[in-house]
């Protein structure tokens, strides 16, 4: 029994960002490729599945092909387990992730300390949660100290930077993928 199991693609929602990319209503993407505006409605919502066919007429109206569609579909269903590493952690800093794929959100955990001078500024939100040890995060001109099951949120574009102030810390950092759009970017005064 294995921990991943793939599933068939939802093409819905790469159907619909291409359309929006283009600018076009689904009655024109109908118009150039000769199939209904229900039909391409169900795709879209992933109610209905093309067939190959169907997939390549669209993918024309598109101006692109059915591999690049299907190479932006969302997985269906996914389980992915990602399982501790054997051994115990060595003294220098480990980042290890906790999410494989493209996904849309990232998680990844970080033990021991890392470079505290440099900064970081993600376009979406994240969570930042000390599992053990402790940590002291500077973001926009603040400090905040965090111990053991504390978390900090921070909403995109918020400047930031962290270290471990306590040896063996584990930080988890769960964020919005960069490649999703969740947040609109914000002027920076």
């Amino acid at each position: 029994m294995g921990d991943h199991k793939e599933q068939p693609l939802r093409v819905g929602a790469a159907v619909r960002r291409r359309r929006r990319a283009l600018q076009l209503t689904l009655a024109a993407v109908a118009e150039r490729s000769g199939l209904s505006v229900p039909f391409l409605s169900q795709v879209e919502n992933d109610r209905a599945r093309p067939s190959p066919s169907s997939l390549e007429k669209v993918a024309d109206a598109l101006r692109t092909t059915a591999v690049e569609l299907l190479a932006a579909a969302d997985p269906a269903c996914s389980v992915d387990v990602v399982r501790a590493e054997p051994g115990e952690p060595g003294p220098e800093p480990r980042v290890r992730s906790l999410v494989r794929g493209h996904h849309q959100m990232h998680a990844q955990e970080f033990t021991g300390d890392h470079d505290a001078g440099r900064e970081f500024q993600f376009r979406n939100d994240q969570l930042m949660y000390v599992a053990d040890g402790a940590v002291e995060i500077e973001a926009e001109g603040r400090a905040y100290r965090l111990g053991r099951g504390d978390s900090l949120y921070l909403t995109g574009g918020v400047r930031h930077r962290w270290r471990a102030t306590v040896s063996d810390t584990r930080l988890i950092v769960v964020a919005v993928a960069e490649h999703i759009e969740a947040v609109r970017d914000r002027p920076r005064p």
